[in-house]
Order: C-alpha cells, then sequence, then structure tokens
C-alpha cells in the first residue's frame, strides 16, 4: 500500500512515515501544497495523508481539487483545530477522516488501517428503497430520474442508511460504523450530516425517506 503524507513540519513528517515504512506501508512525504497536488497526481498512492496548514496550498484546497479532478483514494486530514465547524469544513471539502493534532502514532496507524479496508472493496448489487436508487460500484445515487450529487461522507452515510432500511440506526451506530469515531466526538456531526442529506434526498419530494426518531435515532423508510 502506497501512502502520501503532505506535512510542512518536517519532523512531524519523518515521524510519520518512518513509523508506517515500519508497519510495512511504501511512504512518500512532501511539504507544501502544490507539490502535494503534483505528486499526488503524477503516481498512483492508495491514501493521502494532509495537513490543513500548509504553504503555497492549504489542505482543504489540496482535497478539492484533487476530487474535482476524479481522485477517489482516501484522504485522512490532519488538523490542530477541532472545532464542528472546522471538522464539517474538511469532511466538505473531501476528506474521508480527520486526525487532531497532536496525536499518538498508534491512533494514525488504526485510522490508515481503517480507511485501508475501504481501498477496493466491491459493495455489491445496487441498492433501492422506494424510487431511491444507488450504485456501489459508480457510485452513483439517484431520487426517481434525478442523480443526486454527494459529498463521500454523505454517500457514505446514506449508504450505511439505506443498508438498514426500516430499521432504528443511533447516532452511536452512525459515528462507529460511518466515521470510526467514538459518538461523544461527533454528536453534532452527524446531525448536521443528516439534515444536509435529507435536503439532497427529500427535498421536492412529497414521499419523505428520512426520518428522525426521537429519543433513539434515524431511519430511512418508504412510508
Amino acid at each position: 500500500m502506497r501512502v502520501l503524507v503532505v506535512e510542512d513540519e518536517k519532523k512531524v513528517a519523518a515521524f510519520i512515515k518512518r513509523g508506517l515504512e515500519e508497519e510495512g506501508y511504501q511512504v512518500d512525504a512532501v511539504h507544501d501544497g502544490e507539490e502535494g497536488v503534483r505528486q499526488a497526481q503524477d503516481q498512483p498512492y492508495d491514501l493521502l495523508i494532509l495537513d490543513v496548514m500548509l504553504p503555497n496550498k492549504d489542505g482543504l484546497s489540496v482535497v478539492r481539487e484533487l476530487r474535482q479532478a476524479g481522485t477517489v483514494m482516501p484522504v485522512l486530514m490532519l488538523t490542530a483545530r477541532d472545532t464542528t465547524d472546522d471538522i464539517v469544513a474538511g469532511l466538505d471539502a473531501g476528506s474521508d477522516d480527520y486526525l487532531t493534532k497532536p496525536f499518538a502514532f498508534a491512533e494514525l496507524s488504526a485510522r490508515v488501517r481503517a480507511l485501508a479496508r475501504r481501498i477496493g472493496r466491491d459493495r455489491g448489487a445496487e441498492l433501492v428503497v422506494a424510487d431511491l436508487r444507488m450504485d456501489p460500484i459508480s457510485r452513483k445515487v439517484w431520487r426517481g430520474d434525478k442523480e443526486i450529487e454527494l459529498t463521500i461522507k454523505e454517500y457514505g452515510l446514506l449508504e450505511f442508511l439505506m443498508r438498514n432500511a426500516g430499521t432504528v440506526v443511533t447516532r452511536n451506530m452512525i459515528a462507529e460504523k460511518v466515521w470510526e469515531h467514538s459518538f461523544e466526538s461527533f454528536t453534532n456531526i452527524i446531525d448536521v450530516y443528516v439534515n444536509y442529506v435529507r435536503k439532497k434526498v427529500d427535498k421536492g419530494f412529497d414521499r419523505k425517506l428520512i426520518h428522525t426518531v426521537r429519543g433513539q435515532g434515524y431511519t430511512l423508510k418508504a412510508e
């Protein structure tokens, strides 16, 4: 598995590189955003570890540019900021996970393993709930004849809801399965993203599919 680290603090980059190489990964490290974009587009990497605060081009701009160019590899974002707004900004830009500085290498390694499990995973046949369809291979979603544009994390949340259609899923379940984090650190994030997905899936349709179950969580079903 090839990993690209984009981190301007050279000691931190070397620390990550050395630790991951000891675990058997092939790791390259660069130290500014523009070089990170070039490297990610020129070489076939399986995972990107990306700092937010970078010279020449910040991490949010890097991940947006890569996603717009069609890059689908998982992105783990490193940030010294841990407010809900900061986390949402990173996820909205196209990252798959975040890790707050300072961090223990064991946690970084666990996040990398979690993201690696998603690589190349065949999620099987098309999912259908009422007139909502999802193709896990192309990662496209339609409501009726309308294609729905989703961010990577919105897609993951909707996929989880569709795979558990008719069942109430708790916020804790969403935190563990979609973000692979503890519920306590993602309380607000989950509600924000459910609202994002609900607007895209249900807005303009008489039949609502995403429902809040008071005191329990959420469910996706055709009533």
